[in-house]
C-alpha cells in the first residue's frame, strides 16, 4: 500500500476486466502532457484497444493502482519479451502525479518478474522527455545500445518507427534483477 494525502491509499493490484476502461481514460489524460512539448502526435494516439489490455490482463501482466475509494489513478501492462519482462507500457494520471505510483508499478512488475526468473525488465521510451528516459535511469534502467537489443526489442522498435514514434528520439532500456 503506498500512502498518498491527496488520492489516499494506494494499492497496487492485478486489473480486472472492469478497470479496463479507465486504464484508457488515463492513458488519453496523461497523454495530453505531450502536447506541451510539441508532441502532439503522442497526445493523440489513441490509447491500448480494450481487446490488447484484456490479453495482457489475462496473461497476469496488467496491474494499477487503486485508491482506497476504488479510483484507478496508474497501471502497468507488461509481457515476456525475450526472457525479460517488458513494460509495455506504465501511465499515472496527471491529477496522481509525482506520488510515487510509477516507481511502485515499476517495482511490482519487477517482483513479478523475479518470480518468474526473470533476469531484467525491459522497456522502450523518449530519451529526451524527463519522466520518460531520464526518469528511468533514476528507477535503475540503462539504455541499451543497438548491438545489444534482442530481437524482440528490434522488433518493438521497427513497429514504433512504423508508427511514426521515431520524430523524436526513442530508446531502449533495461533494468537487471
Amino acid at each position: 500500500m503506498i500512502t498518498d494525502s491527496h488520492t489516499g491509499p494506494a494499492i497496487i493490484r492485478s486489473a480486472e476486466s472492469a478497470d479496463l476502461p479507465w486504464l484508457q481514460e488515463i492513458e488519453v489524460a496523461a497523454g495530453e502532457q505531450f502536447r506541451r512539448l510539441g508532441m502532439a502526435a503522442v497526445a493523440d494516439d489513441e490509447p491500448p484497444t480494450l481487446a490488447e489490455l484484456e490479453r495482457l490482463r489475462r496473461a497476469g501482466a496488467a496491474w494499477v493502482a487503486a485508491a482506497d475509494d476504488g479510483t484507478i489513478v496508474a497501471y502497468l501492462v507488461a509481457e515476456e519479451v525475450d526472457g525479460a519482462l517488458h513494460v509495455e507500457q506504465v501511465t499515472v494520471h496527471p491529477d496522481a502525479a509525482r506520488r510515487g505510483l510509477g516507481r511502485a508499478l515499476i517495482e511490482h512488475a519487477a517482483g513479478h518478474a523475479r518470480d518468474r526468473a526473470l533476469p531484467a525488465l525491459t522497456l522502450t521510451t523518449f530519451r529526451d522527455v524527463a519522466w520518460n528516459a531520464p526518469y528511468y535511469e533514476r528507477l535503475g534502467f540503462r539504455v541499451l545500445g543497438d548491438d545489444e537489443l534482442s530481437p524482440g526489442l528490434v522488433r518493438i522498435r521497427a513497429a514504433e518507427a512504423a508508427l511514426g514514434l521515431d520524430r523524436w528520439p526513442r530508446v531502449c532500456m533495461r533494468r537487471e534483477l
